[in-house]
């Protein structure tokens, strides 16, 4: 997907594992920083839509140039064998194409991602992030 700046999973506030393919022209910060404010912005925002619209997940967002596009699924970690949300999330640049055909091609590709991550990490210990850096390459791959 050449529209594609960044793609990344986030899980109780904290962006889990991310792929840069290319970056925004306008952030200077540091990485973390900036990973730990998405991770929050999205699992905010995702809580928000659901307690205010009766479980309705937010499928995207637009700002500027800018598309942020969420799927929402579900992960057991190591402390809690309740179900939790785990979002795969996509920075997009808007085109002169249509904001919601950039959606449908960007869901057509997370299901399987999404899935293969909750399925290899199922049980885990979400909060050793170490664990998650070779999932980077599966992200990279499923997007190219």
């Amino acid at each position: 997907m050449k529209e594609l700046f960044e793609v990344g999973i986030v899980f109780r506030g904290f962006v889990l594992v991310n792929h840069v393919f290319r970056n925004l022209s306008n952030v200077s910060e540091k990485k973390q920083s900036i990973d730990d404010l998405r991770g929050a912005f999205i699992s905010a925002i995702s809580s928000f839509i659901e307690t205010a619209f009766c479980d309705n997940t937010l499928e995207y967002l637009e700002s500027g140039n800018i598309l942020f596009i969420f799927k929402v699924g579900c992960a057991e970690s190591q402390d809690s064998k309740q179900p939790e949300p785990i979002i795969l999330f996509g920075l997009v640049e808007k085109t002169k194409k249509k904001s919601d055909k950039l959606v449908r091609k960007f869901m057509d590709k997370v299901d399987p991602v999404l899935q293969t991550f909750v399925m290899r990490y199922k049980d885990a210990d979400f909060s050793e992030l170490e664990q998650f850096e070779p999932f980077k390459e599966t992200l990279k791959q499923y997007f190219i």
